[in-house]
């Protein structure tokens, strides 16, 4: 089963601060989006196989037209409730969103999290024993924790955030999300002397961290993103590019070890829920490598060389989607 990224056309003037979309047939994906009426739609996350969109209805849905195993005639719609706004909060803006099981549809201890820019971040039990879903809203204190994405560890079985810098991460139970998270503070080792050159270029990038869980081997990896502006548009919007990346092995006594040895492992990120597959189980992968995409870029790089291959993508919706039998 092929990795692919989803196809899009934007229209219009999105709704919330994330790109509008009529999604479009891609080969490899269910077609059943072409068999109903054009409306707009507005991709907002995609995790486990799902993607997340907000309709002109205003209704939040999963839906699994994207992955490859889905029903042409018989596509999951799985509708979410109404957002509630926190006080000193917005849900506006959308960071990224994260499913705890790839069965959201009939999977009873399924969560839903949305990470929201800002302090709030909101829990949902689709297919939970009660008759009527609703979102459980946790307000962050910690404004390291604002800008970042959230991801699931199958691992820890928790919800998990990098703070800015990568030096800190939040847990959250999916069960019993708690306004008072776990932490994690991490202990950095086998940093790399990097030249003088390269240090200044990356104090001008703008850097992101992504936490990385590899299920085929249990690893958890952090991966720090460095990206500089390269272009200021007409109509005042940054086009940014990849500069490096560094990727760190995470362990349970908070040691994160730079790495440039994942071993077989292909690593993905884009506005997905990044993950990893073994590059010898899909023909024309290469190993330790890290692929990105974004709304501007797309490329890799390959860790060994830290050489970073980039060019200039428009996308409206980079979205990995990731192959079901490593979810």
């Amino acid at each position: 089963m092929l990795l692919r990224r989803l196809s899009s056309l934007g229209l219009g003037k999105p709704h919330v601060s994330v790109r509008s979309s009529l999604l479009l047939h891609s080969r490899g994906f269910s077609t059943s989006l072409l068999q109903t009426p054009p409306c707009r739609i507005i991709i907002i996350g995609a995790s486990g196989g799902w993607i997340a969109t907000l309709k002109e209805d205003g209704v939040l849905r999963l839906q699994d037209d994207f992955n490859p195993v889905a029903s042409d005639t018989n596509p999951k719609r799985i509708p979410l409730p109404p957002l509630v706004t926190l006080p000193h909060c917005q849900t506006k803006i959308i960071t990224n969103v994260s499913v705890s099981s790839s069965s959201p549809e009939d999977d009873e201890d399924c969560v839903v999290a949305i990470k929201f820019l800002g302090p709030q971040l909101s829990f949902c039990k689709p297919a939970g024993k009660s008759s009527k879903p609703e979102w459980t809203n946790i307000k962050i204190e910690n404004p390291c924790f604002y800008s970042s994405r959230v991801m699931f560890s199958k691992k820890d079985n928790m919800f998990r955030i990098p703070g800015s810098g990568g030096h800190l991460i939040g847990s959250w139970d999916p069960y019993k999300p708690s306004n008072y998270p776990t932490f994690q503070r991490l202990r950095f080792k086998n940093m790399p002397k990097l030249t003088k050159a390269k240090q200044n270029l990356m104090d001008l990038c703008c850097r992101s961290e992504h936490l990385v869980e590899s299920r085929p081997t249990g690893e958890t990896f952090l991966v720090k993103q460095y990206k500089k502006t390269i272009k200021i548009t007409k109509a005042g919007i940054a086009r940014m590019r990849t500069k490096a990346l560094m990727v760190y092995k995470l362990d349970d006594e908070g040691n994160a070890v730079y790495t440039q040895d994942i071993g077989d492992l292909v690593t993905f990120l884009s506005m997905s829920e990044p993950f990893c597959v073994p590059a010898t189980s899909f023909p024309g992968l290469y190993p330790n490598i890290v692929k990105f995409h974004d709304f501007d870029e797309s490329g890799f790089v390959g860790l060994k060389s830290t050489r970073v291959w980039s060019r200039s993508y428009t996308c409206s919706a980079p979205y990995y989607i990731p192959p079901q039998n490593i979810i």
